[in-house]
């Protein structure tokens, strides 16, 4: 019996190793990780800072603008608030002066009558001027400021009177130095220069209307500042 001792001793602690349940590790738990962390965005991706540009559509291509909305605060909210209700789809770059600029966004250009072209449009919410029950008298007000009217740059057509801005604007094809402080920089053009090339260099009449019909779409997207 003595010898049998030592021998029951090891069997009794072999069954008691066979007999503990062994720790498994969760099913697909590495799996489940990886796909958390991929469905999670990136730290630099959440505090990445967005802004508003303007894609203006035409049948030569897209124009994109940035806005700049620190020194023409109305103007940027003018334009922004009539491209996001649709008030510039449909309606023509309706002339255009080479080696000048071209100028567009008015809605008497959805029609065949040449003579109203350049004569409407109206801001897109009341800034003091106008009548305010009458949407069709409002003008934005002038914020005149020291960015120069190089090429590209996104401004605010008006009549003689300096607060007369309505929806009409322009880009220019050149430098033109001698609007600067007179009218209203508000934007720049950062995509699209071939297609304002192609647009400003368009047969035109007398009037400096193209002869075949320019319309735009523009819509507002946000990208990376």
């Amino acid at each position: 019996m003595k010898h049998l001792l030592p021998s029951l001793i090891i069997l009794g602690l072999l069954n008691m190793g066979c007999g503990k349940p062994k720790k498994e590790p969760p099913v697909n738990s590495t799996l489940e990780q990886s796909d958390q962390e991929k469905q999670q965005p990136k730290k630099d991706e959440v505090d990445k800072p967005k802004k508003d540009v303007a894609v203006i559509t035409t049948d030569f291509g897209d124009m994109v603008v940035e806005f700049f909305e620190g020194v023409a605060p109305k103007h940027v909210e003018s334009f922004k608030l009539h491209a996001k209700n649709g008030y510039y789809n449909g309606t023509l770059f309706h002339r255009v002066i080479p080696g000048f600029m071209i100028q567009g966004g008015d809605p008497n250009t959805k029609t065949d009558n040449k003579a109203s072209y350049g004569t409407g449009g109206h801001a897109a919410k009341y800034f003091g001027i106008g009548n305010e029950s009458e949407p069709s008298t409002w003008n934005v007000p002038a914020e005149f400021n020291d960015i120069s009217h190089k090429r590209g740059v996104l401004s605010m057509a008006r009549s003689n009177n300096p607060n007369s801005g309505g929806s009409q604007f322009f880009i220019c094809a050149s430098d033109a130095p001698h609007l600067n402080g007179q009218y209203t920089v508000f934007g720049q053009l950062i995509k699209g220069d071939q297609v304002m090339e192609q647009i400003v260099n368009l047969p035109r009449d007398a009037r400096d209307n193209p002869t075949r019909r320019v319309e735009m779409s523009v819509r507002l997207e946000k990208i990376d500042d």
